[in-house]
């Protein structure tokens, strides 16, 4: 199953992770955020509703995303650019989206103030 591991990474984790994959040591499919907040942000129940739906779906256009979710296009469209922007979603050569996996795994860590 082709998984993605969407976390909350420093720079300075991401730029490790970048410097293995230099060195030919192989790397999972990752997407990090700078904070939590930005996280959830990205991730809003919605946005998640899209991934869910995505997942393992190969390419598909935006108006048969928003027939899948019972949504407006309009609405499904403010969604979708986010996660493209984000990373999260990539748009095809022939103008469809993609979620190129068949699940998601968040990872994050709550410490005390």
């Amino acid at each position: 199953m082709k998984t993605v591991l969407l976390s909350v990474e420093s720079p300075a984790s991401v730029a490790e992770r970048a410097k293995q994959a230099m060195q030919a040591i192989p790397q999972k499919a990752h997407i990090s955020f700078s904070t939590l907040d930005l996280l959830w942000k990205v991730l809003a129940p919605n946005r998640m509703a899209i991934l869910k739906t995505m997942a393992g779906s190969g390419p598909l256009a935006l108006r048969e995303i928003a027939r899948r979710l019972g949504r407006d296009v309009k609405a499904v469209h403010t969604d979708v650019q986010l996660l493209l922007k984000t990373g999260v979603l990539e748009k095809t050569a022939s103008g469809q989206l993609l979620f190129d996996y068949e699940a998601v795994h968040v990872d994050f860590m709550l410490q005390a103030a």
